[in-house]
């Protein structure tokens, strides 16, 4: 079974996030995305609270799950028998970062190999922070996140 993860803070899981999953998902047998914690991001909602948004946005996504972890992603990966880490990538400073973090991985963890997927252009611009900023000044987040958790993401944030 070839095995991959999504690793991410998903502060609210976005479209852009889900269009990677998905693909991600037509790639490998199981996709776990799994919710990472960042010491240097300070996160509006829960990592449980994050999981159980994620759950809900792919829950029709065959194939995916979802998982919580903090610690080395390359722990992680080595621990759950993964060859892949997908990432997402919408810039080019996007892939300079996470080119550096998938060197520092393929050392830590030899046999998992880092895959980039480019966003899709319509999602290219959507970030997490975005979507905080938008629904904490009271704007209409619908387009930018999934549909099953729209209500959920504006309660918290206004």
């Amino acid at each position: 079974m070839r095995k991959a993860v999504c690793p991410g803070s998903f502060d609210p899981i976005t479209n852009g996030h889900i269009d990677i999953i998905k693909r991600a998902a037509e790639l490998f047998d199981e996709v776990t995305v799994l919710v990472v914690t960042n010491p240097d991001k300070k996160c509006v909602f829960s990592p449980e609270e994050r999981a159980e948004l994620i759950k809900k946005a792919t829950a029709e996504i065959s194939g995916v799950k979802v998982d919580l972890f903090s610690g080395l992603l390359a722990d992680y990966v080595k621990a759950n028998g993964i060859c892949a880490i997908v990432k997402g990538i919408r810039s080019s400073s996007d892939f300079e970062y996470e080119f550096q973090m998938a060197l520092a991985n393929r050392s830590l963890a030899p046999g998992a190999e880092t895959v980039f997927i480019t966003a899709d252009p319509q999602n290219m611009y959507v970030s997490s922070s975005l979507i905080r900023q938008i629904a904490t000044f009271g704007g209409d987040v619908s387009d930018f996140v999934p549909k099953s958790i729209v209500e959920e993401i504006e309660k918290r944030l206004k």
